[in-house]
Parts: structure tokens; sequence; C-alpha cells
């Protein structure tokens, strides 16, 4: 029998961040300690700084050693980042995320959406109660790939490069399809769509093409193509016919959250960029500096990112009390809005961090 003093131990790097990051995880982290309380596991989490704020005091958004902390640990814990007034010298943001990716080869970022129990419906056909999907977005490259490094001449041009690899495509192509299968065997449809331009761009049809030669390789698996635009218009007249879609790096950055939209909003979007040694956990939504502070920011985006988190560290370590508590977490979420009386403030409501992590841990 396994005692506290045998359970695995999980070392999770937490990355809180500028805005209401901090806010967020703190709203979580207890969350995952409640679920870990005698159960076969434990989690050792360590805070590292990163981010715009660190930016502004230091000269360094990602010091290496947060960056090696990510690297040793068994998982990172994401709140936010970014600040709109702090930018580098060439006029971007502050993304540390981005770094992170391609430092950690994250190339599957995963963005479910699903509606919530109790929460209004964005969409009016009743149908729109059984959104259930996942985008898949290949996370480094596409044209993110050279994002540090596009060019102006003359203040009279800017370019910037699209960049679609092979060995990048083939192992997001692998990704989607083998998650399709997974979901296949709780019940989902088990298809995965290819959104792409790949009428009009060589390394859209190249992506494409990629795309059709992995599908091989998953018979129970149905393989489907969409050009972004008409995913865009599909999203909002029927998003119920789509399981799970794998694209390119921009399209999956907007599509993600046009999908977050059709369930409620940003702050109940969960995401994980997964590689095939490392995966970040973190909402989708950025550091809002406009509610910073004022105990308004919605928590549920970031407790869903960390059930996404005990699902995978189940996959990795073999403990199946953490996909249980996963589908306990998840269930404690929808069993807070089913009633209907929880309301973040974005939706028009009342209820800010405190409320919203204090009805989910009551139905822990």
């Amino acid at each position: 029998m396994t005692t506290a003093n045998t359970a695995r131990v999980l070392d999770i790097a937490v990355l809180a961040g500028d805005g209401i990051g901090p806010e967020v995880i703190d709203a979580t982290v207890p969350l995952l300690e409640k679920l870990a309380h005698d159960a076969p596991y434990t989690f050792r989490f360590a805070s590292h700084p990163a981010g715009a704020r660190h930016y502004k005091a230091t000269g360094i958004a990602l010091p290496p050693e947060t960056l090696a902390a990510a690297r040793a640990a068994d998982a990172t814990l994401f709140g936010a980042m970014g600040w709109p007034e702090i930018r580098y010298p060439d006029g971007t943001e502050i993304a540390p995320q981005l770094d992170l990716r391609v430092e950690l080869g994250l190339y599957a970022g995963v963005r479910p959406a699903r509606p919530l129990p109790g929460m209004p419906q964005q969409l009016a056909d009743p149908r729109a109660a059984n959104i259930d999907l996942v985008v898949i977005r290949e996370s480094t490259e596409g044209l993110f790939a050279l994002r540090d490094k596009g060019t102006v001449t003359d203040d009279r041009e800017a370019r910037d490069t699209m960049v679609i690899t092979r060995a990048g495509s083939e192992r997001v192509h692998d990704f989607a399809f083998r998650l399709a299968e997974r979901r296949k065997q709780r019940g989902h449809p088990g298809h995965v769509t290819c959104v792409d331009k790949a009428n009009v761009f060589r390394s859209m049809a190249f992506f494409r093409k990629i795309f059709d030669e992995r599908a091989q390789r998953f018979p129970a698996v149905q393989a489907r193509h969409n050009y972004i635009d008409a995913t865009a218009l599909d999203m909002i007249r029927k998003p119920w016919d789509y399981d799970v879609l794998v694209t390119e790096n921009m399209f999956g950055d907007i599509l993600s959250d046009l999908t977050a939209g059709l369930v409620g909003g940003m702050g109940m979007a969960p995401s994980a960029d997964i590689g095939d040694e490392h995966a970040l956990f973190q909402p989708c939504h950025g550091s809002a500096p406009d509610i910073a502070g004022q105990g308004r920011a919605n928590p549920t985006a970031t407790i869903l990112s960390a059930a996404m988190m005990l699902d995978w560290l189940a996959e990795r370590t073999g403990v199946d009390a953490l996909a249980q508590d996963a589908l306990r977490l998840e269930r404690a979420v929808d069993a807070a809005y089913a009633s209907g009386r929880l309301k973040p403030f974005e939706l028009g409501g009342r209820d800010g961090t405190g409320a919203i992590a204090a009805a989910i841990a009551s139905n822990l």
C-alpha cells in the first residue's frame, strides 16, 4: 500500500508572470494540493521569475535559471506574461512563453473548447451545447518561426517568413491523430480536420500533403480538410461538427481564440503546450492589466489547465490516481457552474477569483 512517505514526488515549475497571472495561479495551486492530500503522489511547487515586469527590472524576460528549472521539472504551470507598455526595442511584446515553446520543443498547442454547465450559450442553436472540440496548434514554426528575425527595409517594406518543415508537420499531425484515437475510445467522433490555405500557399499545400501521408498510419481516424476561412465560418455555423483540428501556428492562434469565444471567453479556455519530453499548462488568456489586483480575474481556465496537467502527468508516470483526480477537478468545475448561481465578472456577474476558486474547492 502506498503511503505519504512513498508517494511519487512531482516537481512543478510555477511561472506566475504578470498581471492576473499570480492571482489565477494562487487560486489553482491550493486545489492541486487538496487533491494530493493522502494521494499516491505529491507536488513540490517552486516559483521562478519571468515576464514583462521582470524584463523591465532586469533587462531579461526569461532568466536562464528559470528555463533550466522548467526543463528539469516534471511539468510547468504558467500564469500569464506580458504588459502592453513594456516592449522590446523593436516594438514587440514580452512573451517568454514563446521562447519556452521553442527551447523545450513544445510543438503541440492543445486548446480544448467545451461549454460548461449553467453558462449562457453564445450561439442560439441548441446544438451549441454539444460543442466539444480540440484545436491543435503547431507551436514552434509556421509564421512564428522567425518572429524576432523579420526585416524592415528603408521604412517602406516589412517581411516575415513562414516556415513549414516535414519534421514539424509530421509530429504535430501524429499528435492530433493519436489524440483523436484516445477521444474516440471515450465516445467522441474520432476525426481530425487539417485546417490550412492549401489552395493559395505552397507551404500550406505541403502541410496538407504531409497530413494525408500521416493519416495512412491511423486508419481508425477519419481525416478531413478545410480551409482556414471556411473553418472560421463553420465555427459560427456548426462548431459541433468538429472533433480535433490541426493547423499552422498563426491560424491556430486565431482559431483557438474564436473557439474560446464560443464557450464563454478566454477565462473559460484552458490550454497546454506539449512536446515529446516537456509540457507547459496555462490559461489561454493574457495578463489583463486592466483588472490586475482587483480580485476580478476568472481562474477557471487556469484550473482546467491544471486538470490537463494532471492527465498528462498520469500518462507520463503511470500513476492512475492523477488521471482520476484530473476528472475530479473537471467535475468540480462543472458542478460549481451547473447551478447557474456562479457567474464571473466578464460574463456580467459579480463572482471574482476567490469566489470561483472556493466554489470549485467545495465540490472536490
